[in-house]
């Protein structure tokens, strides 16, 4: 299932993940607090089994999903890890696997700190600055994890 980010639904859930209550989110768009609580419910099972499918397509095993927080922690079958996959606005669907990389000698060194940044963001979490992309995934997901 490909995540339908373009549809009004995604936006209503964006929002509500962001902190925005069902009633502010109705109020500005004009539409009943019913109609937003609908979307939603259809939302997050469209998000629940995009990240099914995702986990299925990497096999990786579930150990727990949030629909409403778009993120799924599992175990990585043939790589023995744990994982995570994760919905970010901004970068869809993402599987992060947990490792010790060589991120000063990696190509996807800067795309790697910038979606750490931007997904820390999303969520409203506070992540340390610094050049180790490894580290700051680390301090990422412990905090994503808390979420679940």
């Amino acid at each position: 299932m490909i995540l339908p980010t373009n549809e009004k639904q995604f936006g209503f859930w964006t929002m509500r993940r962001s902190g925005v209550p069902n009633i502010t989110i109705a109020n500005q768009l004009g539409i009943s607090r019913q109609a937003v609580s609908k979307a939603l419910l259809v939302m997050d099972e469209k998000i629940g089994e995009a990240l099914r499918e995702m986990a299925n397509a990497n096999q990786i095993a579930i150990e727990s999903i949030n629909t409403e927080r778009g993120i799924l922690l599992g175990r990585s079958i043939p790589f023995r890890t744990a994982a995570i996959i994760f919905v970010s606005e901004n970068h869809g669907m993402q599987v992060w696997y947990e490792h010790d990389g060589d991120c000063g000698t990696c190509p996807r060194y800067t795309e790697c700190i910038e979606l750490l940044w931007d997904y820390a963001a999303e969520l409203g979490i506070r992540i340390e600055k610094t050049a180790d992309p490894t580290k700051m995934a680390e301090e990422l997901f412990l905090n994503v994890k808390a979420l679940i």
